[in-house]
């Protein structure tokens, strides 16, 4: 196996890697959220998360200026909305149910683009978009068609995730990656505790149990999976990035089925598979169907 294979290896392993970490985040939000509440949590994931990273990177934050103030605090917004609204969500769902609504911002981030910089979404987004708001009803609708409030919240954080993406589009061009996800990490821990103090009971009791939860969510959900994924997309086809990240919602249904004891019905199944489907159309084109033939080399 030559260099460059190697590394490209190693970079889809990192992917894969990252998605099954925040799959199994799911499960351990879950638990989580029943000794802290939701933005007292985060306020907690991400301050860990955002110290870890200054000492880890800590070369790089003479590099701080103004702008990284600005554009990581609106990007960090973004983050904290969709977190929020997302884990508050969890509280009313299924992790599993969580993963796969949250899972939609990939479909609206086309759409989103249309709406703020006239980028028309092609043929794919539009079918991608009909496939999921078909899971979602398989998903999230009732016999009486009401959703619960849990599910209801989670979409809305997956419209802030979307938010996020483009945000960092917008903002990240010639910036350090690494400084603005700091900065952004650290407007999430402020937010949060903000929010959390004023409105949230402050917990009277840390079980130790629980603060394995919370390392988890910040060293490896948070800290970890961001340089697994920055390392493995600089190395990967986007189109092979997008399926191996797409499996984040698959192994937050496995890991929900398999330790939060989820019920899989027929109708959940196809919903799941419809918004599955929908991400993978949408991030990929179906590229992969039609893989690029070597052109014969020419004397």
């Amino acid at each position: 196996m030559n260099s460059s294979k190697h590394i490209g290896l190693w970079a889809k392993l990192a992917l894969f890697f990252a998605a099954l970490i925040w799959g199994a985040s799911f499960i351990v939000m879950k638990d989580s959220v029943t000794t802290f509440p939701p933005n007292i949590l985060l306020g907690i994931r991400f301050t860990i998360a955002t110290l870890l990273l200054c000492v880890i990177f800590f070369r790089r934050l003479k590099l701080f200026n103004r702008e990284y103030l600005f554009h990581g605090g609106v990007i960090g917004l973004c983050l904290f909305l969709a977190y929020c609204t997302q884990t508050i969500g969890l509280t009313g769902t299924t992790p599993g149910k969580n993963a796969f609504l949250t899972a939609v911002y990939c479909v609206l981030v086309p759409f989103l683009l249309w709406a703020f910089y006239k980028a028309r979404p092609d043929i794919f987004n539009c079918a991608a978009a009909v496939l999921c708001i078909t899971g979602i009803g398989l998903v999230a609708l009732d016999g009486n068609f009401t959703m619960g409030y849990g599910d209801a919240l989670t979409l809305v954080g997956g419209f802030f995730f979307a938010m996020h993406m483009i945000t960092v589009s917008r903002f990240s061009q010639n910036k350090d990656p690494v400084l603005l996800t700091i900065t952004q990490f650290g407007f999430v821990a402020i937010f949060s505790w903000i929010t959390g103090l004023i409105f949230e009971p402050f917990p009277t009791e840390f079980p130790a149990h629980s603060w394995g939860g919370i390392l988890y969510l910040a060293v490896f959900a948070t800290a970890l999976c961001l340089l697994l994924q920055n390392v493995g997309q600089k190395y990967t086809a986007p189109a092979s990035a997008a399926i191996l990240l797409s499996l984040e919602s698959v192994f937050g249904i496995l890991f929900s089925v398999l330790f939060y004891d989820e019920p899989l019905s027929p109708r959940l199944i196809c919903g799941f598979v419809l918004i599955f489907v929908a991400v993978i159309t949408s991030e990929t084109k179906l590229s992969f169907l039609f893989p690029k033939k070597n052109k014969a080399p020419t004397a």
